[in-house]
């Protein structure tokens, strides 16, 4: 009814605004064989998703809309005709033409009696698929949400009871190195948790709007629409307390007061610890690759420096004592061979402080890597574990508030 109430307001394509609110996955895996069904169309009501009761809701509200929209019309029409037919009266027009124009007010009478009690119609089966079909699919959702967050809750009090036991372990006194698969493990594990605080953050949203959507709906779904026509047309019966509000406003207040701050808050600042474990990481790495770079520097070196080596004793040997002697002057000022040789020994001096300094940061990101987990991973599971025994109690409440009907009981 959302949009015969903002008719005055202009149109509003409602069904948009819904899709952008709720999000579902229609599933027909319980739905039996369309053999079963004959030549009937029709699906058992039973077997009905909570997504397809919100589409039948919508074209009936659309169904509603046209009605209204019409009836206004027509009204509109009827008005014109009676304040003709007044006008006919008084200029004593001929008994032909206010004979025409009376049966035209009649049958313009009789048509929007008609359609108002159409309408009607329309209206008591919005309230039978707000009662009978969309309250029992929110009791089950309460419900599915009750064991969920019941689930959530054993499994993040376990996770805590297990990660505690984090605090006792200690770095090795051989740091082990931060390796490829490591460090891209540590990245993947960032990327998940980052996903994690999205998705949550999402989840609430959406239930939060979702809820916030319905409620509005409903507000505007308890007010009768009514006829300003002298004759009463009659009205389907209306439950001024329907069962679907009560579980509403409270579902709306309890989300509302929820600490969901609480819980992004932890998943966001665990993601950030890794994101800080993920930098520390990668400065190891860096400095593994440069040891690993100045280590195949030196072996290129040395392989060069023996090859040369081996020819020049070779081209020494060849020349005698007569080029020995011609080269005294040279070796005085140079010798090529200590030269190479100071070469490569400042490469191996650099090499040994590279390792030196890589191995120092190795077990430095080891004891930062591990006391950030032993402070941030128990304070996660110990907040998410709070705000999963917040929400199954919750959704506890609402399901022991939220009683259907007897004849759906025993449906």
């Amino acid at each position: 009814m959302v949009m015969v109430r903002q008719e005055l307001h202009g149109h509003i394509d409602h069904s948009t605004k819904i899709m952008h609110v709720i999000t579902w996955n229609r599933s027909f895996k319980n739905l039996p064989n369309q053999d079963d069904f004959g030549g009937n169309f029709e699906i058992d009501e039973r077997f009905e998703t909570h997504a397809t009761v919100l589409d039948r809701m919508l074209a009936w509200e659309k169904k509603l809309y046209d009605e209204v929209k019409a009836g206004e019309l027509m009204k509109i029409d009827y008005q014109k005709k009676v304040a003709l037919l007044h006008k006919q009266k008084k200029r004593g027009v001929k008994l032909e033409t206010l004979e025409k124009t009376k049966a035209a007010v009649s049958h313009l009478h009789t048509r929007y009696i008609v359609d108002m009690q159409s309408m009607d119609s329309t209206v008591s089966e919005i309230n039978r698929l707000r009662d009978k079909q969309l309250y029992p699919k929110l009791v089950d959702l309460v419900d599915g949400m009750a064991n969920m967050w019941s689930s959530m809750h054993h499994h993040h009090k376990w996770q805590l009871v297990i990660i505690s036991g984090i605090r006792n372990f200690e770095a090795p006194p051989v740091p082990r190195e931060t390796t490829d698969q490591h460090y891209k493990q540590t990245c993947d594990l960032r990327d998940i948790v980052r996903e994690w605080h999205m998705q949550f953050e999402k989840l609430m949203d959406h239930q939060k709007g979702y809820i916030r959507a319905l409620n509005a709906w409903l507000k505007l779904n308890l007010i009768p629409i009514e006829s300003n026509l002298k004759e009463k047309v009659s009205s389907p019966p209306r439950l001024v307390e329907p069962p679907i509000k009560d579980l509403l406003y409270a579902w709306h207040d309890q989300l509302e007061r929820l600490p969901i701050e609480l819980a992004k808050t932890a998943i966001k600042s665990f993601a950030e610890v890794i994101s800080n474990i993920v930098l520390l990481q990668e400065e190891e790495v860096n400095l593994r690759r440069r040891c690993e770079e100045t280590r195949r520097d030196l072996n290129r070196k040395k392989a060069q420096f023996e090859e040369w080596h081996q020819r020049y004793m070779e081209r020494k040997a060849s020349q005698g004592e007569d080029a020995n002697n011609s080269e005294v002057a040279e070796a005085v000022n140079s010798d090529p061979v200590a030269d190479r040789k100071t070469a490569i020994e400042e490469v191996e001096i650099r090499l040994r402080e590279e390792m030196g300094h890589h191995n120092r940061i190795a077990r430095q990101v080891r004891e930062k890597s591990l006391a950030n987990l032993r402070m941030h991973l128990p304070e996660l599971f110990r907040n998410m574990t709070d705000f999963a025994g917040f929400c199954y109690e919750m959704y506890s409440n609402l399901r022991k508030s939220a009683v259907l009907p007897k004849d759906e009981v025993q449906g």
